[in-house]
């Protein structure tokens, strides 16, 4: 079984958090982050196995800062 890293981007809508995963397209919910992370980490293990993607280079997230008017 391959091991690959993704992105997990949480928001939260109303009582509810939202994860997405945006190289893959995946969301799910939960009630809490770790309820949502959860929910997202296995709809992401399901499609994968589905839809198998190529292996790539990971990515690398950080954020940058805007001074704007």
């Amino acid at each position: 079984m391959a091991t690959r890293y993704f992105t997990a981007i949480l928001h939260k809508e109303e009582d509810m958090y939202i994860a997405e995963c945006p190289e893959v397209g995946t969301v799910d919910q939960g009630e809490t982050i770790e309820e949502a992370i959860a929910g997202l980490r296995e709809a992401t293990k399901l499609y994968l196995e589905e839809f198998p993607l190529p292996e790539t280079s990971p990515r690398f997230v950080t954020n940058i800062e805007v001074n704007y008017a």
